[in-house]
């Protein structure tokens, strides 16, 4: 199954996701130690600019799955996350044109 994520910070987080970048880097690089497969991600800007959060397409079993790569992402155990939506999509969903997914298949 394919999701969206998409992660919404609090306001002023800047200082904190420098803190934790680099474990955030490796969960995604892991998959969540094997939750799910990041096929592409991002972070989310305001119109200044301004980071405001960080969006992922996901290959998951199941939306328990994804949950537990978004909840367990460092950026979120450091309460940088103020609200995490996963959206199914649907089995149409193309994934095939990402071609070079963030996540390491296992």
């Amino acid at each position: 199954m394919y999701f969206l994520m998409r992660c919404l910070h609090h306001a002023g987080q800047d200082a904190a996701r420098d803190a934790h970048r680099r474990a955030h880097r490796s969960w995604v690089q892991s998959g969540g130690d094997g939750a799910a497969v990041v096929l592409i991600g991002s972070a989310l800007l305001d119109e200044n600019g301004a980071s405001i959060g960080n969006f992922g397409i996901l290959e998951a079993s199941d939306l328990a799955q994804a949950s537990a790569f978004a909840e367990g992402d460092p950026f979120n155990r450091a309460g940088i996350v103020a609200s995490i939506e996963l959206t199914p999509l649907p089995e149409s969903f193309q994934a095939h044109r990402i071609a070079e997914p963030m996540t390491l298949r296992r």
